[in-house]
């Protein structure tokens, strides 16, 4: 009878009656549950139906009946590696290949395997073997372009992109991915030009119009800008994965907005596994602290925090560094390692790995020191391995999200009433929520103007910042003061080749003369930057999103800085760090205020000179760049985090009373 049903549900199955034959394979195992042919079948069925736990289940209890089997070992396999776990799958493709070397499909998935796996050496490779046998796999073009991405690799990866979309030139996903390469390598015109194609392609693509933006600003091509926001804002508000977090910080000049960009971002979060920490008690004598970072290298990040790792009280707490970035061989990467009770280099482990290991260490508290921005890996905080998760420095934004606690902050950037765009409780600092270190060095003895490229005489304005931050509304503010100030420039970072063109033919088209801006070249020393910088007379910040790193670097090297205050989180960082180094006077609340005082400030070189003598005397005294007094402040807000924990009561805003 038996015999009967697998011949049945058989044919059914060859002439494309799925429910029958699934019927019929399930009648057949009722009668005997050790069928192999029912459960291969039955296996195979479920998993085209996208019922892949059922399938996993059915599957493996097929290999378990016939090992030997190739094709069931890779039915499992398949299985394995939709459910995400996929060292499980590799493992399992490997014995497939044991068993028939020449599978048409097993050493493709197991490069995708190893993708997944982040082991991106081994998947170029493993691509790179299959692409020698099957030069026209589309997919596997793209996968290696993907892995050679995560290797930053970006020429290759252009060039493995390219081959895919050569196959199979109506890939959304594709020509978005080889943008995101060409953003990498500076090409932001290509970049843009591969983002629009994207979304001719497929309107709704997971945060290729954000992209698109970001590049177009990146290139300072400003054209159709006001529409591409309106868009932005819309597909926002409606739900979609429009952009990332990070490029909604630098668009939206709405907290509600960005907040809708980091939870749509979140949602790739949305199946974690049960969390890791179930509300154990731990009693440490110390205060265990987990930095959590792939930023530990020259980056701003680490720049900011070296001093703050170096301070901590190490009778009160222990300090762990969780490093998933590459070593760079810098000093700032010797000096944070070097900085920690214990320093663990994470790069080859996956999420859940990273979580275990904090979740065995006990850390108390782990902060995020970078959300939802490059190379971030917040899947490590959605396993809730700490008891407390803490948001800090890296995103000046939420993370929306239920498995962050807090971000620490401000009354400045983040002002009590506008706490409810925030999935986490607030941590006030007093003084400033900035970390800086007080040891930076700068380069003696500092260049000249002529050296720098500079005019021996006039006003010196720059802005430093990222092209990204530049929008038609600031760079108009700057040309109206330039027009204003006779003789003066304005110093830029020379980022590319597009940004440099198009703020040239603006300044044009503004009636100020494109040689007025002068770019500044990278200096690989940061000692030789910050010298270079302290040349200027008055530093320019930017709205939406304000300068910070580079606020910081300026107000270091003695330049004073010049903003005006915005409505979210990120465009109010550089008014935290004047009122924390005694400037307030810098702040504005309008850009028409802003420009007043630009112009009157470049026309009036007494005040100036008041105003570098001011900072230079509290750049010793002031809060700022007080980095025991800050580590002080940012060890209390632990030590009020941890407290309440250990008595079970869930997170709570709260503010650390200045010392």
């Amino acid at each position: 009878m038996n015999a009967g049903l697998i011949f049945d549900a058989q044919r059914a199955h060859r002439q494309g009656d799925v429910s029958e034959a699934a019927r019929l394979y399930t009648l057949a195992l009722r009668a005997d549950a050790r069928n192999f042919d029912a459960l291969y079948a039955l296996g195979t069925l479920r998993y085209d139906a996208g019922l892949v736990e059922d399938a996993e289940r059915l599957l493996a209890e097929a290999v378990r009946l016939a090992p030997h089997s190739a094709d069931a070992q890779y039915a499992h396999a398949r299985a394995m590696l939709a459910l995400n776990r996929h060292a499980q799958a590799l493992a399992l493709f490997d014995k497939v290949l044991a068993l028939d070397p020449l599978h048409a499909r097993a050493p493709l998935d197991r490069a995708n395997a190893l993708l997944a796996l982040r082991r991106y050496g081994e998947a170029v490779e493993a691509y790179a073997l299959w692409l020698a046998r099957h030069p026209d796999s589309a997919e596997a073009w793209h996968n290696r372009g993907v892995a050679l991405s995560e290797l930053k690799r970006f020429e290759d990866a252009v060039a493995a992109f390219s081959e895919a979309l050569r196959l199979r030139p109506d890939s959304a996903q594709t020509w978005h991915n080889r943008g995101l390469a060409q953003g990498e390598l500076k090409s932001f015109e290509p970049a843009a030009s591969d983002h629009a194609r994207a979304l001719a392609l497929d309107p709704e693509l997971p945060f290729a119009r954000g992209h698109l933006v970001i590049a177009k600003l990146t290139a300072c091509d400003w054209q159709g800008l006001a529409e591409e926001r309106a868009k932005l804002t819309a597909a926002l508000r409606a739900g979609s994965r429009a952009i990332v977090p990070f490029g909604s910080i630098m668009i939206c000049d709405s907290p509600a907005d960005q907040r809708l960009a980091a939870a749509a971002w979140m949602t790739r979060h949305a199946n974690v596994p049960r969390p890791l920490w179930r509300g154990e008690r731990y009693g440490h004598e110390r205060i265990r602290v987990a930095y959590v970072s792939g930023d530990f290298r020259t980056h701003p990040v680490a720049i900011l925090m070296a001093g703050v790792f170096e301070h901590h009280d190490r009778a009160r707490f222990e300090t762990i560094g969780i490093s998933f970035g590459p070593d760079d061989g810098s000093f700032i990467r010797a000096r944070v390692a070097g900085a920690f009770d214990r320093f663990i280099d994470c790069r080859v482990r996956s999420d859940l790995d990273i979580a275990m290991l904090l979740r065995q260490m006990e850390a108390d508290i782990a902060v995020d020191l970078m959300g939802p921005t490059a190379d971030c890996r917040s899947g490590i905080f959605a396993c809730r391995p700490a008891p407390v998760q803490v948001n800090y420095l890296g995103y000046p934004g939420t993370m929306a999200s239920v498995f962050m606690d807090y971000i620490v902050a401000d009354r400045i950037v983040l002002p009590p009433d506008e706490q409810r765009h925030y999935s986490e409780k607030i941590a006030y600092l007093p003084d400033t929520y900035f970390a800086n270190d007080d040891k930076r060095a700068i380069a003696r003895p500092k260049p000249t103007r002529a050296e720098a490229g500079l005019p021996q005489q006039g006003m010196v304005f720059c802005s430093f910042n990222n092209t990204l931050k530049f929008t038609p509304e600031i760079f108009a503010a700057w040309m109206r003061i330039l027009a204003a100030v006779p003789g003066s420039v304005l110093w830029l970072s020379d980022t590319n080749d597009a940004a440099r063109k198009n703020l040239a033919r603006e300044a044009e088209g503004q009636g100020v003369a494109s040689e007025r801006i002068v770019f500044a070249p990278h200096l690989a020393s940061l000692d030789d930057h910050l010298a270079r910088l302290s040349l200027a007379d008055l530093f320019l910040d930017t709205l939406p999103c304000n300068a910070h790193t580079t606020a910081a670097d300026a107000l270091w090297a003695g330049v004073p800085l010049l903003t005006c205050k915005g409505t979210t989180f990120a465009g109010r960082v550089a008014a935290s760090l004047l009122h924390a180094v005694g400037l307030s006077e810098l702040v504005t609340d309008s850009l028409r205020d802003y420009e007043d005082l630009a112009v009157g400030l470049a026309c009036d070189p007494a005040r100036r000179i008041a105003l570098r003598k001011t900072l230079a005397r509290n750049r010793t005294a002031a809060p700022l760049f007080d980095t025991a007094r800050f580590t002080r402040n940012l060890e209390a807000a632990f030590t009020a985090m941890h407290a309440r924990s250990i008595r079970g009561e869930p997170p709570q805003s709260f503010a650390v009373e200045a010392p």
